[in-house]
């Protein structure tokens, strides 16, 4: 009869499913249990600590279940993954080295490491948290990232190191201590949201990055929020700066990008800094309780500024040019708190300009010491002849068609997206 030798062909041919593996506590059992178990199968840790390190260099699913700790013993990286479609979830994990020559981390992502995911994990004192090297398509998730508080600022890792990893996803991570937030250099296609950074030198800093996504994160009390620098269209959207120190946004050298529906509010020295920035779009932004609302330098050009609120900042806005730069498009500006506009056929939109500079901010931003003289007769004859007779202000900034009341903004609380 041939029906026995069909049925045996079928069942061969049909796929097998993943095996699931108890390793029991020990040191060692990991590394023993890893080396038996098949690509594509499930080892399920027990509560407790393994004091171990690991190389997964086939695919694996490697599960703390929430329950258990691995601890690298300050020698290395904890778990370097060099195979692709591995994850590691459920752990926690502490004990890596010290040194920066070989980005000892937690969890360390080599080229290979194409399609990991690293998600649910608690990672505590590790030099690196995670190092997302080379590894393309990778997803860090849900992950809690406390760095090391032992060395100075500078001198500590950063909590998730991004390099040279195509379409990276940084997603819903809590992150704190450390250097950096999140480092990404020379990269591209990345998106990194809904992560909640404090304590930090950055919340998230750029370096050669093209073609990336920073949206609904939070930064809180770090000494600067979102630095993006020598990086060309990425869009920095619905994020926001809560008493970050020294800027809630900068931009060095960032070309093409959309700043669009973020909140920098209190603590702040610059809102917003640019440097030699050009070509981008700040819409639906609030910049809030500042020293300066927004700070341009060193040529900074081109870039389409409608639709924010500049609220409550000492200096709205620090520009210098002998040039007027118009920001407002299409009959619609910006909207300012310290503006006393009227707007007679209630459209919304003020009736007269508005330009945030006069004569004698230029000369208190290049001579300082002239602070001295401002509550005196003259200075105030000088800026009020200027809001007299427009001609004679020196050009910068001009706003012809100011808001009547703040554009509704997106805000974010907690990494994630929700209704300002």
């Amino acid at each position: 009869m041939r029906w026995p030798l069909t049925l045996a062909l079928v069942l061969l041919a049909a796929p097998l499913g993943a095996a699931e593996w108890d390793v029991p506590l020990r040191d060692g059992a990991i590394a023993d249990t890893y080396a038996r178990a098949a690509e594509g199968d499930v080892l399920r840790l027990s509560p407790g600590t393994y004091r171990e390190t690991l190389v997964l260099d086939r695919p694996i699913t490697l599960d703390g279940q929430g329950q258990a700790t691995i601890d690298g013993g300050g020698q290395g990286s904890v778990i370097i993954v060099t195979a692709p479609d591995v994850t590691v979830r459920g752990l926690t994990i502490v004990g890596s080295g010290s040194s920066h020559e070989t980005i000892d981390s937690g969890v360390q992502l080599k080229q290979g490491a194409t399609r990991a995911v690293v998600r649910e994990n608690v990672l505590l004192g590790n030099l690196y948290g995670i190092d997302i090297h080379g590894a393309e398509d990778a997803l860090v998730a849900r992950n809690r990232i406390q760095g090391r508080r032992d060395h100075r600022v500078n001198d500590r890792g950063n909590g998730i190191y991004v390099w040279n990893a195509p379409g990276a996803r940084v997603d819903g991570n809590d992150l704190r201590y450390g250097r950096d937030g999140i480092f990404v250099n020379t990269s591209k296609r990345n998106r990194f949201t809904n992560n909640r950074f404090r304590d930090l030198r950055f919340a998230v800093h750029y370096m050669y990055a093209n073609n990336s996504e920073v949206s609904g994160n939070v930064s809180i009390g770090n000494d600067l929020g979102y630095a993006v620098m020598f990086s060309n269209r990425v869009k920095l959207t619905g994020n926001l700066s809560v008493d970050d120190r020294e800027h809630g946004i900068m931009l060095n050298y960032t070309n093409h990008s959309q700043i669009i529906g973020n909140t920098v509010r209190n603590g702040a020295n610059r809102c917003a800094f640019l440097y030699n920035a050009n070509k981008n779009v700040f819409s639906g932004n609030r910049f809030e309780g500042c020293e300066i609302g927004i700070h341009f330098t060193a040529g900074s050009q081109d870039n389409s500024i409608t639709g924010n609120a500049f609220v409550g900042n000492r200096t709205q806005v620090k520009y210098v040019s002998t040039k007027w730069t118009e920001w407002s498009e299409d009959g619609r500006g910006n909207y300012w708190s310290d503006f006393a506009a009227y707007d007679i056929d209630g459209d919304g939109i003020a009736d007269v300009s508005y330009r945030p500079n006069d004569a004698m901010d230029h000369v208190l931003w290049t001579q300082p010491a002239a602070k001295m003289l401002l509550g005196s007769p003259a200075v105030q004859l000088v800026r009020w002849s200027q809001a007299a007779f427009p001609a004679l202000l020196p050009g910068g900034v001009m706003d012809s068609h100011p808001l009547m009341a703040p554009p509704q903004a997106l805000s974010v609380e907690h990494g994630s997206r929700a209704d300002g």
